[in-house]
């Protein structure tokens, strides 16, 4: 009996999650241009300012109306914020850190996915936003 009670949640954790992932993808995001905001970072800085909400507001608010819409945000850093391993794991910080602002807007979380974008990764139509930031794309309606 006592082996049962040690195994059986070995046995449930290893079932599948029953939670609903939304199938979207980021590709080519960055050549919209609707529904769109950025938010400005410090050099080397990866926290949130409190001016981001007066510009995260309206797209959660227009992502409430239409809850089919997901978001793409898409985190870069600047050519002088460290190299390509520091710069990507800023880069994924920023664009998480915002996706949380997202989420705290009442935007479910599965509907927002972060990114970073760096040289390496990022196509070069990208390549003319090199600043410190986050660019957040709400999707149009598939």
């Amino acid at each position: 009996m006592r082996r049962l009670a040690f195994v059986l949640p070995l046995l449930l954790a290893a079932l599948p999650a029953e939670a609903q992932v939304r199938e979207f993808s980021c590709v080519g995001v960055e050549r919209l241009t609707e529904d769109t905001a950025t938010i400005s970072f410090a050099h080397g800085a990866s926290r949130v300012g409190p001016d981001a909400a007066g510009v995260l507001q309206p797209l959660a608010d227009l992502a409430r109306e239409a809850p089919e819409r997901n978001f793409c945000v898409l985190g870069y850093v600047s050519s002088g914020e460290g190299g390509a391993r520091t710069g990507a794991r800023l880069a994924a910080s920023r664009a998480r850190a915002v996706g949380l602002e997202l989420a705290k807007m009442g935007v479910e979380r599965d509907r927002i996915r972060a990114e970073a974008r760096t040289r390496g990764f990022a196509p070069t139509s990208a390549a003319a936003d090199r600043r410190a930031g986050a660019r957040i794309v709400l999707l149009p309606l598939p």
